[in-house]
């Protein structure tokens, strides 16, 4: 049965390198993997409890119903001073909330990166998987750290590197069997 995957790029910039890592994966995801991308973080305010209080806003309730109805989700981040971006750690924020029981509970996660520098986000990966524990189930491997970006994605976004273009075929096909361990 096709798996249905919310896709999430963790950089509202149009122009990133993870929003096109993701168009990529959407590109060469298995037959039965489909990803849909997310494209409404930038709408979801700061989290606030006394604001939840209130009623929980349109856009978080957009995600929210979004993470529920996933199979699985699939998360591109940047790394910003050594750990997740802002804008997707509020989102995660108000998704894990209520704290019994998060909107991603239970899912299978898989993460990955792109940047331009030497690091690769593998901080911002390890932070991503400490604040996504609780209840979920985050790959463990393979890992897709894509460092020195702008030679592996050409000016139009698209990524030309075979060598890394097979390893998220490979990482993809890891993924949807990861998914089908969980899927209820």
């Amino acid at each position: 049965m096709p798996l249905s995957i919310l896709g999430i790029a963790g950089s509202l910039r149009k122009g990133s390198y993870n929003r096109a890592l993701l168009q990529t994966a959407i590109e060469l995801a298995p037959p039965d993997l489909s990803i849909q991308a997310f494209e409404r973080l930038a709408e979801i305010p700061p989290y606030d409890a006394d604001r939840e209080s209130q009623g929980v806003p349109e856009p978080v309730a957009a995600w929210k119903d979004a993470l529920l109805a996933a199979d699985g989700i699939l998360i591109a981040t940047p790394e910003y001073n050594h750990s997740v971006p802002g804008v997707l750690k509020n989102a995660i924020d108000w998704a894990s909330r209520p704290a019994a029981s998060p909107a991603y509970g239970g899912k299978p996660i898989a993460i990955m990166g792109a940047t331009p520098g030497i690091g690769a986000t593998i901080r911002a990966q390890l932070a991503l998987r400490q604040a996504l524990d609780m209840d979920s189930h985050v790959m463990p491997r393979p890992e897709v750290l894509i460092a020195k970006a702008g030679e592996r994605f050409d000016a139009a976004g698209r990524l030309t590197d075979e060598p890394t273009r097979q390893h998220l075929t490979r990482f993809l096909a890891e993924f949807e069997q990861w998914v089908r361990r969980f899927r209820t």
